[in-house]
């Protein structure tokens, strides 16, 4: 099945295109180790939460864009065997050093559980994070199935992945765990929608807020007030190349 390494990081603005021609430089060597796609979003609409939000989960500072990125692998065991193929060979040597500080970002391994249409010529990712109760997988897959067919396929959403997280580290400074205030038992989720651009996404939210007013928002099987999420540009993906 499917694996995504999900990552979310802090990079200055300032470097955007020093980023990018990193990415351009990592993605040779992700390759080689069999890593199938790699995928790369810089914010453009991230915004300020009350209890969580990208910004807090990175501890980003004024002058930082959030990133919100992916690199896609056959299925856990080939990601596994690569990161350690790639450490005993010291492969990260032949990329040059991160232009961000890797020791704010947060990563971890996900499984996706819900996949609809496609995100293979998206422009636009909108980003999302929560963590959902282990007990509630089955009612948070019906939900994310609903809420596709009802309301993102009609407004022109390209695709979604929802990802529940298998193998999700506690960090030292920060990690998924923290970034959503998970609670035991609780599972951390990395998941996108896909648009054509800003454009269609923004209308298409707009659709949809409209379509819910003066109905009662639907029970969810999750803390919504501890979901986050932005809107990030496509800055490079592998499948373009």
């Amino acid at each position: 099945m499917t694996y995504y390494a999900g990552t979310v990081a802090a990079v200055p603005t300032k470097n955007r295109q020093i980023y990018i021609d990193h990415v351009h430089e990592a993605w040779p060597v992700f390759q080689r180790y069999g890593c199938t796609r790699m995928v790369e979003g810089w914010g453009v609409d991230i915004p300020k939460g009350k209890v969580t939000d990208f910004y807090k989960a990175v501890d980003a500072r004024e002058d930082e864009t959030i990133v919100f990125a992916w690199t896609e692998w056959p299925d856990k065991q080939a990601a596994d065997a690569a990161w350690e193929r790639m450490q005993a060979e010291n492969a990260m040597m032949q990329i040059s050093e991160m232009p961000f500080d890797g020791s704010r970002m947060i990563y971890g391994g996900f499984s996706p559980v819900f996949t609809a249409g496609s995100d293979q010529t998206a422009g636009y990712i909108q980003g999302f994070a929560l963590a959902v109760p282990e007990r509630n997988r089955e009612a948070y897959i019906r939900m994310a199935s609903e809420a596709w067919e009802s309301a993102f396929a009609p407004n022109k959403c390209l695709g979604v992945v929802e990802a529940w997280g298998v193998d999700v580290p506690h960090g030292t400074k920060t990690d998924f765990y923290r970034a959503t205030k998970a609670e035991d038992g609780e599972v951390p989720l990395f998941s996108w929608t896909a648009w054509a651009d800003r454009e269609t996404c923004d209308a298409a939210t707009k659709a949809m807020e409209a379509s819910m007013e003066g109905q009662e928002f639907p029970e969810m099987p999750f803390d919504g007030m501890r979901m986050f999420w932005g809107g990030f540009e496509v800055i490079f993906d592998s499948a373009r190349l």
